[in-house]
């Protein structure tokens, strides 16, 4: 361990003089050449990747066993010995999108073409295709690099529409926009991890011919009532036959969020290409 440094030093970054291995003024530290070593460095990296990867797992897995318990600390100011919920958002969001074989918060040309706005989303893609001299197929194939791309960077426009309803379903239970913002962001998390990467991997397994329309559904649906009503007692502290009131709504609410989301991204998509 080093010992404090008795001579006076010169902070780099503030000017300020100081005795020890930081400056009073502004915190700097004092690099001494024992750290600038190879084994300082490993020692440095593996401490963060150690720490970080604990944060974590513990994160996610509370996001699955206890849903809403991450929003309650992080909204009541317990927040050190958590990862935060947005940056577990992203680091789920980035692995999905490197197999995004479940249509959750990506949205190829085929689901487009299957949601309710189909009727409406067809003469702008015969026009786009007519326009651009392609044949459906290679449209196709253009258009689903184009909307991933845009669907990374677009995803929170989900939880901000998701978290509309939650101002008005929950007005009375003291909770703060920005903590709907959170609740949303830890809901998305927890459909990031069940609904699309570990379904992914079971598409990927081969168990994908058993994933029709109709069981994903069912398990879209199911997934998020746990979510919701495990949360809506945690969080927002609902009890009885209100809860189960509103768990069923926020799924109707949550699917008008995801067909917004996705018309949005359909559209910005479209006028890019």
């Amino acid at each position: 361990m080093d010992l404090p440094d008795t001579s006076v030093i010169t902070c780099k970054s503030c000017g300020s003089t100081f005795r020890g291995n930081y400056c009073n003024q502004c915190g700097e530290k004092v690099i001494k050449a024992s750290e600038r070593s190879f084994k300082t460095f490993l020692n440095n990296v593996l401490i963060s990747i150690t720490f970080a990867d604990s944060k974590m797992i513990k994160t996610l897995w509370l996001v699955l066993k206890k849903p809403g318990f991450i929003s309650k600390e992080f909204a009541e100011g317990r927040r050190v010995n958590y990862l935060n919920p947005t940056s577990l958002f992203f680091v789920l969001n980035l692995i999905y999108f490197f197999f995004p074989l479940i249509q959750l918060f990506n949205a190829s040309l085929n689901t487009q073409l299957l949601s309710p706005f189909r009727s409406f989303y067809q003469p702008i893609i015969a026009h786009k295709i007519v326009n651009l001299g392609m044949e459906l197929s290679s449209f196709s194939l253009v258009y689903n690099l184009k909307t991933t791309g845009f669907a990374k960077l677009m995803v929170m426009i989900f939880v901000f529409i998701g978290s509309l309803p939650l101002n008005f379903l929950y007005r009375k239970r003291n909770r703060f926009f920005t903590d709907h913002i959170g609740y949303l962001v830890e809901l998305a998390c927890f459909n990031l991890f069940v609904n699309a990467i570990v379904l992914s991997i079971l598409a990927a397994f081969g168990l994908g011919r058993f994933l029709n329309e109709e069981i994903l559904t069912t398990v879209f649906i199911s997934t998020n009532l746990y979510f919701l009503l495990r949360s809506g007692r945690v969080f927002y502290g609902e009890r009885g036959w209100r809860l189960f009131l509103k768990a069923g709504l926020m799924i109707l609410f949550l699917k008008v969020a995801l067909e917004v989301y996705r018309a949005i991204l359909f559209f910005v998509t479209i006028w890019s290409l």
